[in-house]
């Protein structure tokens, strides 16, 4: 199990939000955490500490610039998301991301999008992508939602879908919707179906507040998943300190 730090941009500036809350409307993001350091700092902390395949996020527009700065300070440590295209992916593999992360641009009008897949997998080459299945749970299953995590597509998470996604990417990135940016704990039952489905590195998203979230974690997992913590640490305005979750994967 492998900690994968993160780096969410808004507004050009690092934050931490509720994921459900982004909108247009800037005035309805719930914000967890606004930092007074730059992409650079925590690209340059995570270089560091050796932690390789976190991932960018820029959520909405404006943050190009700074998600630039941070892909610099660290070439070939960190994936790259949000408005990733088959046009724009080369640009930023070329500015240091070592792989694009796409959500949207292959989930259309309530459903995968195979030409928007098999062209980005040509452009950038499926051992340099990522594919973000964030996802929320309806009826007891789970289905990909787009359009700001707001719309559900009929794309369902089981091990079918998966292992046909795994043939076209490298790895996939899992925000579980439901619990992210909220400090809940983790969603242990899509957490359990997960380690049961998948056999590319995936790194599962939402809601890890404590060490002892970890623990369990990895229990289910059996070390099968990666895990991404952000609001709940201490470098992100919360109480988990960031060295001891650094120190407990590491040993992983």
């Amino acid at each position: 199990m492998k900690f994968r730090p993160c780096i969410d941009l808004h507004q050009g500036k690092v934050k931490q939000i509720v994921g459900e809350t982004l909108s247009d409307n800037d005035q309805a993001v719930v914000e967890n955490f606004v930092s007074e350091h730059s992409p650079a700092y925590y690209a340059s902390t995570f270089k560091r500490d050796a932690l390789s395949g976190g991932h960018v996020i820029m959520l909405g527009g404006g943050n190009e610039a700074a998600a630039l700065e941070a892909l610099q300070e660290y070439p070939g440590g960190l994936h790259i998301g949000g408005g990733i295209t088959a046009d724009n992916a080369q640009y930023y593999l070329e500015r240091g991301a070592s792989h694009v992360i796409v959500t949207s641009y292959i989930f259309r009008d309530g459903e995968l999008n195979r030409d928007h897949l098999e062209r980005i997998v040509s452009t950038v080459g499926k051992d340099r992508l990522v594919i973000d299945l964030s996802c929320k749970e309806k009826d007891g299953k789970w289905y990909v939602v787009t359009n700001q995590w707001k719309t559900f597509s009929n794309f369902e998470l089981n091990r079918s879908n998966i292992e046909m996604l795994e043939q076209h990417c490298d790895e996939l990135l899992i925000h579980a919707v439901d619990v992210e940016g909220k400090r809940t704990g983790i969603h242990e039952q899509l957490v359990t179906s997960l380690a049961e489905w998948v056999s590319i590195p995936t790194t599962y998203a939402g809601g890890a507040r404590s060490l002892e979230d970890l623990e369990l974690f990895e229990r289910i997992t059996q070390g099968r998943l990666d895990i991404t913590v952000g609001s709940a640490l201490d470098i992100f305005g919360g109480k988990l300190p960031y060295r001891q979750v650094v120190e407990f994967c590491g040993k992983k």
